[in-house]
């Protein structure tokens, strides 16, 4: 159960890698077009971060956690 858990924590944390390094690509390049580039960089940076994609983060933790707990103690064997 250990190594699962550990291969979600290493998924979770390449995702959020993959989203900082975006974000951070798709400013600089707004910047650097300016005008209505910048604001659709600033757009994109929106639905990405906190209020998008990456908002989700918290919710699949708690979900894949709750699925491991949840097989773990539905496949012990019963006494009887």
């Amino acid at each position: 159960m250990i190594d699962v858990l550990s291969a979600i924590g290493y998924g979770i944390v390449g995702f959020a890698i993959i989203v900082v390094i975006g974000l951070v690509v798709i400013g600089e390049l707004g910047e650097s077009v300016g005008g209505t580039a910048n604001t659709t960089a600033q757009s994109i940076i929106g639905y990405l971060g906190t209020s998008g994609l990456a908002g989700w983060i918290p919710a699949v933790i708690a979900v894949a956690i709750g699925g491991l707990f949840m097989v773990y103690f539905g496949s012990r064997k019963k006494g009887y």
